[in-house]
């Protein structure tokens, strides 16, 4: 029992803070699909520099280490019981040693059980089998991607393409669509996993399963082989690009598969990952609980910096952009000064605010006095040392549209100035900043080495009922760098994109499979 809980705890870390081989290629090939000097080769270029980061630290790849999802297959005699409680307490421990970050919550209280123990958390599927050693895999998949899942019931009328039937044809224009709604929300340049027919549930079941494969496999059903390359050949041309923010390289990975389906009932589900796509998998022994070989590691070294040269090129070309440093308190003057594409640099000191904070000032007083200051979008991971310290392991950006309902109201109610997040914000905010003098900052989803390197301090801590993530956290920063992406005139990148990649989309009406 003990070595089969070191074996599942070593997953777990391994998971968590290393990138498997097919995943580094697909980063790699989308830095060489980029031009050199735009915002998502520089953004690409901080993504490969994290996940080094992560490598060398042994630190969690980005801040939402997701919810875990386990895929056991056992032989006959195994006891799934034994092999379960080894999963649990291996998730405690990895959650006490700051490479989970505390991400089960109670549904009905909002309470935090602080451990990743719940009820349905994690989510573990066991199958039995008749080889004589146990498979474990593991899939950390984020908040941020998650709330990008689609599911489509055929036939349906979608933006852009119009009707989409029961047949092939329809449900490449699902797929299709699925990239374009992520926009930069779900850290593009992403991965999907798709599930055809079964009923609602296992639909979905069957697109997250398809994210166990390789990214450089082959479908063995031809007309699915075709479908995926189709939409890996496709995808890249609605031009969203890395975070949104336009681009070659847009979708990573395409994996389909198919299953029988009710007559009255036609699903097409869609599972969305990040960029930061954490999946692995051991060999092991029945006997000893031991690990006798890693899946998914093949050996190789890949290098992420072989794209290096084009965004060394990159940086002397990117002399056009404007470069200002920022320090709370932060006047309106300054803000005004602001325009989309600027490239900020923030010092000093920033407060972290997700969703449990931004309900909770709706209708209460803040802690600190915010007035002038910087909201940073953020559950980050964090771990207390024997003095009683707190230290920041992980801290990139969460996705900002969830607090569209009310991000405009919260500013102008406190001052704030500024909000730091990833994937953009709506139409209400954007109003807000333009009447309020507010502006957007977009940081790399998923880069939570990089920017936990920023923080040089932990000032304090407010509103720790929340749990950890949703704490409000505040934070001294040295040369935290953004992009302004919603400025204070009425300016949305997010809002450009999303046009100019529906207008894209809409090229694709046509059949293509008969």
């Amino acid at each position: 029992m003990q070595k089969l809980q070191e074996s599942m705890y070593q997953l777990i870390v391994e998971t968590s803070t290393n990138l498997p081989n097919d995943v580094r290629r697909a980063i790699v090939k989308a830095k060489q699909q980029e031009n050199a000097g735009t915002r998502a080769a520089l953004s690409l270029s901080t993504i490969t520099e994290n996940i080094e980061m992560a490598d060398d630290k042994i630190s969690p790849i980005c801040q939402d280490t997701g919810m875990p999802t386990f895929k056991i297959k056992t032989p006959i005699g195994v006891n799934q019981l034994e092999v379960k409680r080894a999963i649990h307490a291996a998730m405690e421990q990895a959650t006490a040693d700051g490479k989970l970050r505390p991400n089960s919550v109670d549904s009905l209280t909002g309470k935090n059980s602080g451990n990743n123990l719940g009820e349905g958390t994690p989510v573990i599927y066991f199958e039995q089998w008749e080889k004589d050693y146990i498979d474990a895999r593991l899939i950390l998949k984020g908040g941020g991607c998650e709330n990008k899942n689609i599911q489509y019931s055929l036939p349906a009328e979608l933006e852009g393409l119009g009707r989409a039937g029961r047949d092939l044809d329809g449900i490449r224009k699902c797929i299709m669509h699925s990239v374009y709604q992520a926009q930069g929300q779900g850290c593009s340049a992403g991965f999907i996993g798709v599930g055809i027919g079964g009923d609602r549930t296992s639909s979905y079941s069957l697109a997250k399963e398809q994210l166990f494969r390789t990214v450089d496999d082959v479908n063995p059903n031809e007309d699915l082989r075709k479908l995926e390359d189709y939409v890996m050949e496709h995808a890249n041309e609605l031009g969203i690009g890395t975070m949104g923010f336009g681009g070659e390289a847009t979708l990573l990975g395409c994996k389909i598969g198919a299953m029988n389906r009710l007559p009255a009932s036609f699903f097409v589900s869609v599972a969305y990952n990040c960029w930061a796509y954490r999946r692995l998998g051991i060999v092991i022994d029945q006997e000893t609980g031991g690990i006798k070989e890693w899946l998914y590691k093949d050996g190789e070294t890949v290098d992420l910096n072989a794209a290096s040269k084009e965004v060394a090129v990159a940086a002397e070309e990117k002399s056009e952009v404007r470069e200002v440093v920022l320090e709370a308190p932060i006047t309106e003057e300054k803000i005004r000064e602001l325009k989309v594409g600027d490239v900020v640099i923030i010092n000093g000191m920033i407060h972290t605010g997700r969703d449990a904070i931004h309900h909770h000032l709706i209708d209460h007083d803040a802690p600190i006095d915010l007035d002038g200051q910087i909201i940073y979008h953020c559950g980050p991971v964090m771990l207390k040392d024997d003095k009683g310290e707190w230290h920041v392991k992980a801290a990139g950006p969460t996705t900002s549209i969830r607090e569209e309902p009310y991000q405009g109201d919260i500013m102008k109610k406190f001052g704030i100035r500024a909000v730091i997040g990833k994937g953009g914000m709506g139409p209400k905010t954007l109003k807000a900043l333009e009447e309020h003098g507010g502006v957007y900052l977009n940081a790399i989803g998923g880069a939570a080495q990089y920017y936990a390197d920023c923080i040089k301090k932990v000032h304090g801590v407010d509103l720790m009922e929340f749990g950890i993530p949703e704490a409000m956290w505040h934070l001294e920063v040295e040369g935290f760098a953004a992009i302004v992406t919603m400025d204070s005139h009425g300016n949305s990148l997010h809002a450009d994109v999303a046009k100019t990649s529906l207008e894209k989309l809409e090229q694709f009406k046509e059949p293509v499979f008969k």
